[in-house]
């Protein structure tokens, strides 16, 4: 039997948004058995999809540039338990590398909120997002501005982390650039898909109300957090070492991911 070597691994799966008290550790346990296998294997480096929300949910300062050498607080007001147990379980893998002191190497893709055509019906936790602006349930729109980035410079960013010579031991934020706000969302569905827009609320909520129902609710606290979380991103490290260059903006992420759920019939 011809054995095969393996020279590089891409971690791309985490439990996603559950409500399972234990989701860290299963997140933690699945990224260290992956590099405990691929350090047997002599794999050359392991990619790992990890998120924005373990760099930049406790940078509030807009005034800053948020950059791969920033982490969240795992304390962090707000942080929900998604962004937490991926955290977690990110720093429990750079912990292995560090400790282990071998020749595996590290590399983490950060992205933020990802978008874009899906493959499928079987499409990310991000379309959330859009899901509860369609389907009217909130009365008003939170002023939660967001980052994006569409799936395909996602795939994209990972294949070139894999092999190239100075990605080993690096995170690489990954965005489009600028930001886009939950009501900008509403408005460009309006203009640009106005036969589905017949929900969507008219109004945004003001900041003030969304922080004084923080006090109450988490589903609130987190997107309280949005609010001031520092949203000035920079990618330049993946554009020097990886040359990578983000390819869709914001409005064709939106309206690529709208098409997506009207194909699939994933409207609500």
């Amino acid at each position: 039997m011809t054995s095969i070597h393996i020279d590089y691994v891409l971690s791309v799966a985490s439990p996603v948004f559950s409500n399972d008290p234990n989701s860290d550790t299963t997140a933690t346990e699945g990224i260290l058995r992956i590099l405990k296998a691929a350090q047997q294997a002599h794999v050359k480096r392991v990619v790992m999809t990890a998120n924005f929300g373990a760099i930049g949910f406790s940078n509030h300062d807009q005034t800053s540039i948020t950059t791969e050498a920033d982490w969240t607080d795992p304390n962090e007001k707000g942080l929900s338990a998604y962004e937490k147990f991926k955290l977690i379980a990110e720093q429990a893998a750079w912990q292995f590398i560090e400790q282990s002191h071998g020749s595996l190497e590290l590399t983490t893709i950060n992205p933020v909120a990802i978008m874009g055509p899906a493959l499928d019906a079987h499409v990310s936790g991000s379309f959330d997002l859009l899901k509860n602006l369609l389907n009217g349930r909130p009365k008003m729109i939170p002023n939660i501005p967001l980052n994006l980035i569409d799936v395909r410079d996602v795939a994209d960013l990972h294949i070139r982390a894999l092999t190239a010579p100075h990605a080993g031991g690096q995170r690489f934020l990954a965005s489009a650039a600028g930001q886009i706000s939950l009501p900008e969302i509403a408005a460009l569905i309006h203009q640009k898909r106005p036969q589905i827009a017949q929900n969507i609320p008219t109004k945004t909520m003001p900041n003030l109300l969304l922080s004084s129902a923080a006090l109450f609710n988490q589903t609130a606290r987190e997107g309280n957090l949005l609010v001031h979380v520092n949203r000035q991103l920079s990618t330049q490290k993946a554009q020097d070492i990886l040359k990578w260059q983000p390819h869709f903006d914001n409005t064709t992420i939106v309206l690529d991911s709208i098409d997506t759920l009207i194909q699939y019939g994933l409207l609500p």
